[in-house]
């Protein structure tokens, strides 16, 4: 919603909250304004006269607002609240001449449509406000739809990430098993920690940081095992506040992307750089790998078509930090490099 929208949305839920006080004050001013008009004129009207005016400008008013405009037959409303003026205008004329024991016949017309000019304001302003509250009805039906909407698509894309994870952890923890690796039992109790972390904390809008990071070395230490001699991962961390809360399954794919591509790599000892802070609710991530473009087209076809990753990540991040966050990605002199801050 743009900041304009949310002004008048602002503006429509003040109204909505104080419409008991709307109402009322605008039956007083409606009350009293004759006496105001009056003041220094000398002769004041009769407040019963006003009092018995208020009466029938409220039958005017409610009957408008709370029977014919929610109706959605115009034509025909129109013409019986065009009746209904009338009505009300010739017995306020006759009360009035019962009150007063007086006779107005002889100006039965100037009455009349004086009565139905003011009941025409009425029922304008019962109509105005009317559709503001009905402005705000939707909207909020709506502003619930797209968040409705926005949370099933969170749940969709932290779906998605969970089978990508997984498959290629167990590709690792396979190549392990043919090698008869003493270690395959160790790596199978970190998969299950991972795959635990998703199933449980992933579920969770958000998360404290030292678990997000917990998970996060536990996939990197799994693709350590895999890549072995082939990479080196400097990994710091430094937060002075453990369980600030952070949206799971955030930074992921990020690490796998940086992995995913040193793999493709020849030679050993390729370094891969993450760094992770957090200073009074400023969170900064940093990741930083070599890589080579020639390389991209042998990459798994199916994971680059399937949308699962960083664009997921982005996407999620538009959601849950929409104007709260910076997001840089490069890819110059052979390295591939992140930068997110994130105020939370």
């Amino acid at each position: 919603m743009t900041k304009e929208g949310t002004k008048e949305m602002n503006v429509l839920r003040f109204m909505q909250k104080r419409e008991g006080v709307m109402h009322a004050m605008f039956w007083i001013i409606y009350l009293f304004f004759p006496f105001l008009k009056a003041i220094g004129k000398g002769a004041f009207p009769s407040f019963y006269s006003e009092l018995n005016d208020l009466f029938f400008g409220l039958i005017i008013f409610y009957v408008s607002y709370l029977l014919f405009f929610p109706s959605r037959k115009k034509i025909r409303n129109g013409i019986l609240l065009f009746a209904l003026f009338c009505i009300v205008g010739y017995l306020n004329l006759k009360m009035h001449n019962w009150m007063f024991q007086g006779s107005h016949a002889e100006a039965f017309w100037y009455y009349s449509l004086s009565y139905i000019s003011t009941y025409s304001i009425l029922a304008l302003f019962a109509y105005v406000l009317y559709s503001l509250k009905e402005a705000y009805k939707k909207q909020v039906a709506l502003d619930t739809a797209n968040l409705k909407k926005q949370v099933a698509e969170l749940e969709g894309l932290k779906a998605q990430i969970n089978p990508h994870f997984l498959f290629n952890t167990l590709n690792t923890i396979y190549s392990s098993a043919l090698k008869t690796d003493a270690k395959t039992a160790e790596l199978i109790l970190k998969l299950s920690d991972n795959f635990r972390y998703m199933l449980h904390e992933g579920q969770h809008k958000y998360v404290p940081l030292l678990k997000e990071i917990a998970h996060l070395k536990g996939y990197i230490n799994l693709q350590e095992e895999r890549l072995r001699d082939k990479v080196i991962v400097n990994f710091t961390v430094e937060i002075d506040d453990e369980e600030q809360e952070i949206a799971p399954l955030l930074l992921i794919s990020f690490v796998e992307n940086a992995f995913k591509y040193i793999s493709l790599l020849k030679g050993k000892n390729h370094s891969l750089n993450i760094k992770i802070s957090l200073i009074d609710q400023s969170f900064k991530f940093y990741c930083e790998n070599p890589f080579e473009e020639n390389n991209k087209q042998h990459t798994d076809v199916q994971w680059q078509e399937s949308g699962i990753g960083i664009t997921n990540t982005k996407k999620r991040l538009a959601y849950l930090y929409a104007d709260k966050h910076v997001l840089n990605i490069e890819n110059e002199n052979s390295f591939f490099k992140v930068n997110l801050h994130i105020q939370l």
